[in-house]
């Protein structure tokens, strides 16, 4: 009889650690490894601590896995493609994550795709940026190629003085991009799942609300047209088809005046604005992901109850993870919290999430959000 597969995972965060539940629930064997010891993965399968750039490492981990797949596009998929056996098989391929995980070849690899996406330059000195930005007209967002994530890596830039202060902080050798500044009526999300052989499935069209550049808020289905939820679909699959993304990808999208949707970033892994289908869909995200790497039938993403809201909950404080007014959360009617076992807490670091489904997008928000700010963690 064939027997259970076993999943390796590249990371040990709250996404691998929310995959490895999924994976586990389903009964694959799952094996977890991270550069240094975060806590959400712990007691999750078998995990590995180690550096994830050495070779012997990774060939420890990955030896007897069926497939190896990653928590972030940060993991180094392409030195542990180099250490695989026999027929393990690693999702989403090294090619795919290099194709995102720069930002200036991943806005190139859309244009050249033809996806629509905001006017950006990818520019190599201090001068370049500023002709670019005036020609964009300011403000414009300036990006840092390699590593941003979550508002970490971006500025926006008003005057030539802060592209000259964001050149500083945010420039590598090769420079850094510039994007024009969108006027979008609303921040869109759409999570696509598609297996190695091109099979997809899209899940709803999701309202993501951002503050400081991160995403605070996700209400599903978004308001908006039938027009402009068909566009938005099609071009979330469009862009996992010229990716060749194998997995779960995230479709960030701008709503412009007059209907237009265009393409933001992308994310080749499970999404913090798909974290609401854990309770809000047939077959969560995670769940989802597994099946797409394992190569296994797709599961349902349509929603269980009308609407889904989910609110991130952040750090407020530095030091150890303590929670409060847990209790005052739970007794919320219909709120789902989950957090997410990290040891230590910062400003603004992603501690976890709560859900809220029923009939009322509002009222669900109203719940959710007052149970994300009962947990001060």
């Amino acid at each position: 009889m064939p027997r259970f597969p076993v999943l390796g995972i590249l990371g040990g965060g709250q996404l691998g650690r929310m995959t490895a539940l999924a994976a586990i629930r389903m009964g694959v064997h799952v094996r977890t490894l991270a550069p240094q010891h975060e806590g959400p993965v712990a007691g999750l399968g078998e995990t590995f601590v180690g550096d994830w750039t050495d070779p012997r490492v990774l060939a420890e981990f990955a030896r007897g896995c069926d497939v190896v797949t990653v928590e972030s596009e940060w993991a180094p998929a392409e030195r542990c493609a180099s250490v695989l056996e026999g027929s393990t098989r690693l999702f989403p391929t090294p090619e795919s994550l290099m194709l995102v995980r720069d930002k200036g070849l991943q806005k190139r690899t859309l244009a050249g795709a033809g996806l629509p996406v905001p006017p950006f330059a990818c520019c190599r000195t201090p001068d370049e940026a500023i002709d670019a930005a005036r020609s964009f007209g300011f403000p414009v967002v300036l990006k840092r190629y390699r590593g941003s994530y979550d508002g970490y890596g971006n500025a926006t830039a008003r005057t030539d003085a802060d592209v000259h202060a964001a050149w500083t902080d945010l420039a590598d050798v090769d420079g850094l991009l510039v994007e024009a500044w969108v006027p979008f009526e609303q921040e869109l999300s759409v999570l696509v799942a598609r297996r190695p052989g091109g099979g997809a499935v899209t899940y709803p069209v999701a309202y993501t609300e951002q503050r400081d550049h991160r995403c605070h808020a996700v209400v599903v289905p978004a308001a908006v047209a039938a027009s402009v939820a068909d566009a938005a679909s099609k071009l979330a699959l469009q862009a996992a088809e010229a990716f060749g993304i194998v997995g779960m990808l995230g479709v960030e999208l701008f709503l412009e005046p007059g209907g237009r949707v265009t393409v933001n970033e992308l994310a080749p892994r499970p999404h913090n604005t798909g974290h609401y289908s854990i309770e809000g869909s047939h077959t969560s995200q995670f769940e989802n992901h597994v099946r797409a790497v394992l190569d296994w039938p797709l599961g349902d993403p349509s929603l269980r109850d009308r609407c889904a809201v989910m609110v991130n909950v952040l750090g407020h404080r530095s030091g150890d993870t303590r929670v409060d007014a847990m209790a005052e959360a739970l007794a919320i009617p219909g709120v789902a919290v989950h957090v997410y076992g990290k040891e230590t807490v910062r400003p603004r670091r992603k501690m976890g999430h709560v859900t809220v489904t029923g009939s009322d997008p509002a009222e669900a928000r109203s719940r959710a959000e007052r149970a994300a700010e009962l947990l001060i963690l």
